[in-house]
């Protein structure tokens, strides 16, 4: 993994914590496909149950839409 720096600007009245921003990062990217349901969870700082139980809040389903990525991850579990 490498770590990335960046600065956001937002309104003052959008109060988001550090926290909040990786996990839906790691929500997103997961979504797209772009990242492992373990990477993901990694990008967040979460365990994988962790990370699932936070998917449902972003309206992210935890099931991938091809067998390749949940065999994947079934066997990574």
């Amino acid at each position: 993994m490498r770590t990335v720096q960046l600065n956001i600007e937002l309104p003052n009245m959008v109060i988001v914590t550090e926290f909040e921003l990786k996990t839906l990062l790691a929500s997103k990217l997961y979504e797209k496909g772009e990242l492992s349901l373990g990477q993901a969870a990694r990008v967040a700082g979460l365990s994988k149950r962790a990370f699932i139980e936070i998917l449902g809040h972003y309206q992210v389903s935890v099931f991938s839409e091809n067998e390749s990525d949940i065999r994947s991850d079934i066997a990574h579990a």
